[in-house]
């Protein structure tokens, strides 16, 4: 049967007997449009994407740190393992937290990239006080706040930290860091931050070391 190529009519109920047009073909012509622009947004994500860890299905919800103290947190905390992430592939990253005048948590991010010393600022927010670690971090007007969720901390030594965001709610894209108060930790505190990420599910085979040597204070 022949169908014209009409793709603006989504409910058949509406088309009546005289029209020239074949709900059926309609239908199927939505459908494998929204199908070539899911296919076309999720090619255009690839490149994104290679550089990341993600997996099928929604994001999990890891048990984080009870009890949590941002106050406690706040300051200098050096990057000693993570998950790929393409906005750091340098070297001697480091992440600072303080109090601003206005009481916002400004977020400073630092790296060694391509000869030369790179920062980027943003505001960090505690979006329900009832669970004070499941913090948000942004580092643009324009972009949403990142999760960044506090897993295990003890203030003074180690810190580990998983981010997760859905994507189309068909997969979602994860982060994870074992952060240190120095830029080298001990190889127990190491285990115990790795082995916590693996209780919580966490793939480690992607899990690199970050480079600190010869990093300035």
């Amino acid at each position: 049967m022949y169908c014209p190529l009409v793709v603006s009519v989504r409910n058949c109920s509406s088309v009546g007997p005289t029209d020239c047009c074949c709900c059926q073909c309609v239908t199927i012509i939505a459908v494998m449009l929204d199908l070539h622009l899911l296919l076309s947004l999720l090619l255009s994500l690839l490149p994104l994407l290679s550089a990341q860890t993600y997996h099928w299905g929604p994001c999990p919800s890891p048990k984080v740190q009870p009890g949590f103290s941002l106050q406690k947190y706040l300051g200098r905390w050096y990057e000693i393992e993570k998950l790929p992430a393409s906005f750091a592939k340098g070297k001697c990253i480091e992440a600072n937290f303080d109090v601003r005048k206005d009481g916002s948590i400004q977020v400073i991010n630092q790296q060694y990239y391509k000869d030369k010393v790179r920062k980027v600022e943003g505001t960090m927010i505690m979006p329900d006080p009832r669970e004070a670690s499941k913090l948000g971090v942004s580092f643009s007007y324009f972009t949403p706040y990142s999760p960044y969720w506090v897993l295990s901390t003890d203030y003074v030594t180690v810190s580990v930290v998983y981010s997760c965001t859905d994507v189309l709610r068909l997969f979602h894209v994860e982060y994870a860091w074992v952060l240190g108060r120095s830029r080298f930790l001990p190889a127990e505190a190491v285990r115990y931050a790795q082995g916590l990420l693996l209780e919580e599910g966490v793939d480690l085979y992607k899990m690199r070391a970050t480079d600190q040597e010869g990093c300035q204070d």
